[in-house]
């Protein structure tokens, strides 16, 4: 049931409708957790926001594929499609390692807010560490997630797109 769900609303594909949902939200949590990495007052402000941001990036990719793999099933076969798809597989671990890094700037976070009576202050490393974890998971991410939505737009705007698949191969 759930499966169908991620195929077709009122006849059309859900696919462009998820998939323009996580095109907004990755680069968004991207960019949200570089700043907040980079910028102490922008990190106590945002608080939970670079982690929610990354946690819904992490639910939309697969929804996004699923929803995709319904799409695929539907339309004729192409070499366009299938190099979406394959680039679209790469984007849940960078997503995951994004998640991750808005975690750990979450505990950072609280404990600068929360640990400033403490005579022990953590070794600067660990900022740069943390800024070089964001900037590396963001921009990785943010590639992947370009790479896939440019691919995604060649294979709808190609001329050998478009036509559906027989009736045979609907489930």
């Amino acid at each position: 049931m759930f499966e169908a769900l991620l195929d077709t609303i009122a006849g059309l594909p859900v696919h462009p409708l998820i998939v323009h949902a996580t095109e907004v939200v990755v680069p968004t949590a991207a960019l949200v957790i570089v700043v907040a990495a980079l910028w102490p007052r922008f990190r106590k402000w945002a608080r939970f926001l670079p982690l929610l941001l990354a946690l819904a990036a992490v639910v939309l990719v697969p929804l996004s594929t699923q929803s995709g793999e319904a799409l695929e099933e539907r339309v004729s076969e192409s070499a366009l499609i299938e190099t979406h798809a394959d680039l679209a597989e790469g984007l849940l671990p960078w997503g995951i390692g994004l998640a991750v890094v808005a975690g750990v700037l979450l505990w950072w976070n609280y404990r600068e807010i929360f640990g400033r009576g403490s005579t022990r202050r953590a070794p600067r490393w660990v900022a740069i560490v943390l800024a070089a974890a964001a900037l590396l998971a963001s921009t990785g991410t943010t590639v992947q997630a370009i790479r896939i939505g440019h691919s995604g737009a060649t294979a709808v705007w190609s001329d050998d797109m478009g036509t559906p698949a027989p009736a045979g191969n609907k489930d």
